[in-house]
């Protein structure tokens, strides 16, 4: 796989997503993650999975340099990509943890909060959903993951301003459950793993399945006309032009 590196131990798998500077989303790493999470949704030795990233950067989130250039077919195919790898993550038999190495932002933050539990590394890493800011849409079901996590009336809020929250803003929020000092993220996401893995696995696995129902519901009834929301909006000329700036500015950098 071109944009993950899977070290697998034990009796839990690491999946580092791997993918230039910041792990910017595309096609490739959303059907990357797919077949892995299916291959350990099979493996009986896989009891858990770690979901990490690099130094300073869990992942960017979708890559807007590349999805820009993508036409209809393309963008409406990314679309059912995204919503079926949080659906295959959320419904994932087993516990997975986000080790969160830096900035978490938009997609790479609905990763990390479709994991069970999340350690994030101390500093001046940022995690939260900007999208309304760069003109794209959050559908209801984004939204209803992170209220699954924070409460609705929060999520409300930090979703239409916009915001991207500091460690220590995201932990008051629960939408982290630790912020720990960089370099003993990695070790303190596996503890956390050992935990959930000491526990009886059908008796874990069942007791999540019924607590995600609800969420989980949400995202099989993504549809046509919800991805015609999506695209309507994507090739709308306003976010056009604010995702062209966007665009502009990153490829300055």
């Amino acid at each position: 796989m071109n944009t993950l590196k899977i070290t697998r131990e034990e009796d839990y798998a690491i999946v580092q997503l791997d993918r230039g500077r910041s792990n910017p989303i595309n096609q490739e790493m959303l059907d990357d993650l797919q077949r892995a999470f299916e291959a350990f949704s099979l493996d009986t030795s896989v009891k858990g999975v770690i979901l990490t990233g690099k130094e300073k950067f869990f992942s960017s989130g979708l890559d807007v340099i590349e999805l820009y250039g993508y036409n209809e077919e393309q963008i409406a195919k990314l679309f059912k990509s995204l919503f079926a790898t949080i659906g295959a993550l959320l419904a994932f038999p087993k516990p997975v943890v986000a080790s969160i190495t830096g900035h978490s932002p938009a997609g790479g933050c609905v990763l990390a909060l479709c994991c069970d539990y999340r350690v994030m590394a101390a500093g001046k890493y940022r995690i939260g959903l900007n999208e309304i800011p760069v003109g794209i849409i959050i559908p209801e079901y984004i939204y209803e993951l992170m209220a699954y996590w924070i409460g609705a009336g929060k999520a409300f809020q930090c979703i239409a301003n916009g915001a991207l929250l500091s460690g220590e803003e995201a932990r008051a929020l629960m939408l982290i459950d630790e912020l720990i000092a960089e370099e003993e993220v990695l070790e303190r996401s596996i503890l956390q793993l050992k935990k959930f893995q000491s526990f009886s696995a059908n008796t874990w696995s069942v007791s999540k399945s019924n607590m995600r129902a609800p969420l989980l519901q949400h995202f099989k009834e993504f549809n046509a006309s919800s991805l015609e929301e999506l695209m309507k909006q994507w090739w709308s000329t306003e976010t056009r032009s604010i995702l062209g700036a966007l665009v502009a500015q990153l490829t300055q950098k």
